[in-house]
């Protein structure tokens, strides 16, 4: 059995240190930075309102705010296994979320990006299973976006 050599185990924590690295959620860290920090933009569509949700469930809800955060949601569908009679037995259902992270204080963006993913689902059942399947996916996919944008938040150079 091949165990990893011990010095590299306790070297480490020291080479992380050294390149700058420094834990999300310890002192300093922008988990702590932006924690119950951020005033998310209201949602307008049943889109934005999940994803709203996610984020402020990631985040926390701000009752005195640092950072605003604001977003432009767009999601299309595509259509994938199209049988001979032209009938669609699968969709994936793809979004783009533009966001960007402004400092209250001076007003300033801080951070800006773009994420993008997708989520499928199935038509091959009947109309309220394919119903259901759309409105799953919509929530899936609002969710892996959210930890999209969250990660990136939490990546990025705030200044702090």
């Amino acid at each position: 059995m091949l165990l990893p050599d011990r010095r590299f185990v306790l070297l480490a924590p020291l080479a992380l240190a050294a390149c700058g690295f420094t834990p999300i959620y310890g002192p300093g860290g922008n988990g702590q930075t932006l924690q119950n920090r951020v005033l998310v933009d209201p949602p307008g569509s049943q889109d934005s309102y999940l994803l709203v949700r996610e984020l402020e469930e990631r985040l926390g809800r701000s009752s005195d705010p640092a950072f605003a955060l604001s977003m432009i949601i767009n999601t299309s569908e595509a259509r994938l296994a199209i049988d001979r009679e032209g009938d669609t037995g699968r969709f994936n259902l793809i979004g783009v979320v533009q966001f960007s992270l402004r400092s209250l204080d001076s007003g300033q963006v801080v951070t800006s990006g773009t994420v993008e993913n997708f989520v499928g689902y199935s038509a091959t059942g009947t109309t309220v299973e394919t119903l259901a399947g759309e409105q799953d996916a919509q929530k899936r996919l609002m969710n892996v976006i959210a930890d999209q944008i969250v990660t990136r938040l939490y990546a990025a150079d705030l200044g702090t």
